[in-house]
């Protein structure tokens, strides 16, 4: 019994090389881009581009419904920056697919 579970195990745990391998970028890839990277090749290196975030963490041990303990965050992307009431496009995202917002 113990063999078959470890026989199983290794064929489905991926190899250890092909977890450690970066993804290819498209920039590498050959797609064409206009201008070049910027120092942090992030999108704050845009000009006027600032983004914010807040974490948090509420709390520890066993789940409470109601209660906690919390771990959660947002980010923002501000395209014109914080200080601007310039109204943009926008869309918005949800990960886990349940469409809160």
């Amino acid at each position: 019994m113990k063999l078959a579970l470890f026989v199983a195990c290794l064929i489905v745990a991926p190899p250890s090389g092909a977890a450690a391998q970066k993804p290819e970028r498209a920039r590498d890839l050959g797609v064409p881009f206009e201008g070049t990277p910027g120092p942090l090749d992030a999108i704050t290196d845009v000009g006027g581009v600032e983004v914010g975030h807040r974490t948090l963490i509420v709390g520890s041990g066993k789940l409470v419904v109601g209660k906690g303990p919390v771990r959660t965050g947002v980010t923002a992307v501000f395209p014109r920056g914080k200080g601007s009431d310039d109204p943009v496009f926008a869309g918005w995202f949800t990960m886990n697919g349940n469409g809160e917002m």
